[in-house]
């Protein structure tokens, strides 16, 4: 039995995980605000500026919804459902005051990030002082943030379309270290496993994977002629602490996660805490 399971073993660890490339066309934009008409066509415009890399596959359309044509997320959801956009970009906390405070998105965000298909670019709030020196200037760095599935094709493929040619697009993957810490905990209380060997494989394991898939990102990129300097981030840390980190140091320009979560309704579990906090830029939850 024990060589089945180490042939078996053998077998798991030899397949690679590889990058399906798909080119990402964003066509038409839907801009939501909570502004007049004369506010949210500035801001349209400081937007199509940000977004300019998004010119290069064609003409890029945009939609504006000033505040005056909804209330509530129900016209929101009925007034899309009549339009075919490939991008919705928007704010938290739409026709609310608790944008001033990092404890939520908003009834209105919380709905279109789940029930819409697109999408979802959010930006710093334009009342906001929060938002970074740096930010919606252009798109030359962009960051992926992988959650507890490192492998996840569109995200890499949407952030490969937002970043400018030339520019920087980073594949991370951050571990926690507290969840480690309390399975390792677990493992040292079973008396058959060695626990130093098993931390050291495990740790080893737990980041090759997502090492090797962004390898591959990497060079199926440069194969369709994506001229972007991929670099890789994999490491253990807090998610949190990381991400805060590598938006200061790194002055990034974006930041694109995974939102929806198959098995719930709830925004994915890893997305929703750092969508709330990391205001500082824009964020495109796929």
């Amino acid at each position: 039995m024990a060589n089945v399971d180490q042939f078996e073993s053998i077998f798991r660890a030899s397949f690679k995980e590889r990058l399906q490339y798909r080119e990402m066309r964003i066509r038409s934009i839907v801009l939501i605000t909570d502004l007049d008409e004369r506010r949210t066509e500035a801001l349209q415009q400081r937007v199509a500026s940000f977004l300019s890399v998004l010119d290069r596959a064609g003409k890029v359309d945009y939609v504006p919804v000033p505040g005056n044509q909804y209330r509530s997320a129900e016209d929101l959801l009925r007034l899309l459902d009549g339009l075919a956009v490939d991008l919705i970009c928007t704010y938290r906390n739409l026709h609310s005051g608790a944008w001033r405070y990092p404890h939520s998105l908003g009834e209105h965000l919380d709905v279109l990030i789940q029930q819409t298909d697109p999408p979802v670019l959010i930006l710093p709030h334009p009342e906001a002082g929060y938002m970074a020196d740096h930010a919606m200037t252009d798109t030359r760095d962009v960051m992926v943030v992988s959650d507890l599935v490192a492998i996840n094709h569109d995200l890499v493929n949407y952030a490969a379309a937002f970043t400018e040619p030339d520019g920087i697009l980073f594949l991370s993957h951050v571990e926690s270290e507290r969840i480690f810490a309390r399975y390792m905990d677990a493992i040292a209380k079973i008396d058959v496993i060695d626990t130093e060997l098993a931390r050291r494989r495990l740790a080893e394991q737990l980041l090759k994977e997502p090492e090797e898939y962004f390898a591959s990102c990497a060079e199926i990129l440069a194969e369709h002629d994506v001229r972007l300097d991929v670099r890789s981030m994999v490491r253990f840390g807090v998610c949190l602490d990381e991400y805060r980190h590598q938006i200061e140091s790194r002055k990034l320009d974006l930041l694109v996660m995974h939102a929806r979560d198959e098995l719930q309704q709830a925004m994915n579990s890893v997305a929703y805490p750092l969508a709330v906090e990391l205001r500082q830029i824009p964020l495109l939850m796929i």
